[in-house]
């Protein structure tokens, strides 16, 4: 079967089974069989698939089919302008994270000594660190989810340390940036996510306990026991998170704000220890 054929046919099954974007989802899998980039597929229209090939690319529409997210299929994420490793073990990186990086580098820009709680693929610790020229610090409960992150450091030439520990109770010392993207989907909408989500991501990085707040009273206490005078602590909300999150921080905190991603959904609370 030819290259154009294969792509045609993929878009088509995608599209009769309801899966998002068929045809970009066809370019990527076909691509990742092929070990190619997708400028090539175009190029090449008439490349006949080998048997190998074909038979890869057949198994990866049908674990899309299944709900399996393309990103665990291909094993890759952008996040950042760099590409990350992602497991089932991990989270998978959302561009809206990306305003995590983007208040820190606003507001901590000076920041020597950065701690990323509840790390997953090492996302946040790894780009700010490359971005800050600082030293980070990953934590997080599962082994499994360091295992990618070290994995990512060491792809990108990060100067990060990886802890297992619930949240940072494994750590000591002082830190002038703290970031988390922790779990906030509340429990009562688990069962209504996407099955992408729902039956593939791990269900430690979403659940945040009734209503979703459950970890931000917790990184705030972290957050003053480990955050030097004048430090920054950054946080990643849902969309019905901000009072939860901004109610957690105490009279040891000032300059508390709220940013909002491009579709106007509160998306990061920002706060300066001051104690």
């Amino acid at each position: 079967m030819r290259l154009q054929t294969a792509l045609r046919q993929g878009s088509e099954i995608l599209a009769s089974a309801g899966i998002p974007e068929p045809r970009l989802t066809a370019e990527v899998l076909l691509c990742h069989a092929l070990r190619r980039e997708r400028a090539w597929l175009y190029a090449h229209p008439e490349h006949e698939l080998t048997t190998v090939e074909w038979i890869h690319y057949g198994r990866y529409l049908h674990e899309r089919l299944q709900g399996r997210p393309v990103q665990y299929i291909t094993r890759k994420q952008e996040f950042y302008g760099r590409e990350f490793e992602v497991t089932p073990a991990v989270l998978i990186p959302r561009p809206e994270t990306e305003h995590v990086v983007e208040q820190a580098l606003k507001a901590a820009r000076g920041a020597r000594r950065v701690l990323d709680i509840c790390t997953g693929s090492g996302n946040l610790a790894v780009t700010l660190a490359l971005e800050l020229g600082a030293a980070a610090v990953g934590t997080d409960i599962s082994f499994a989810a360091l295992e990618v992150a070290r994995r990512n450091a060491r792809r990108h030439g990060a100067r990060v340390e990886w802890v297992q520990c619930d949240l940072a109770s494994g750590l000591s010392g002082r830190f002038d940036l703290i970031v988390s993207n922790p779990p906030y989907i509340p429990l009562e909408e688990i069962a209504r996510l996407q099955r992408e989500v729902r039956d593939y991501e791990p269900r430690l990085a979403l659940e945040g306990g009734p209503g979703g707040a459950a970890f931000y009273p917790r990184i705030v206490r972290e957050a003053e026991r480990l955050l030097a005078p004048g430090g920054w602590l950054i946080v990643e909300i849902g969309y019905q998170g901000e009072q939860a999150a901004r109610c957690a921080f105490g009279p040891a905190w000032t300059d508390a704000a709220t940013e909002y991603d491009l579709a106007g959904w509160p998306r990061v609370v920002r706060a300066r220890f001051a104690p």
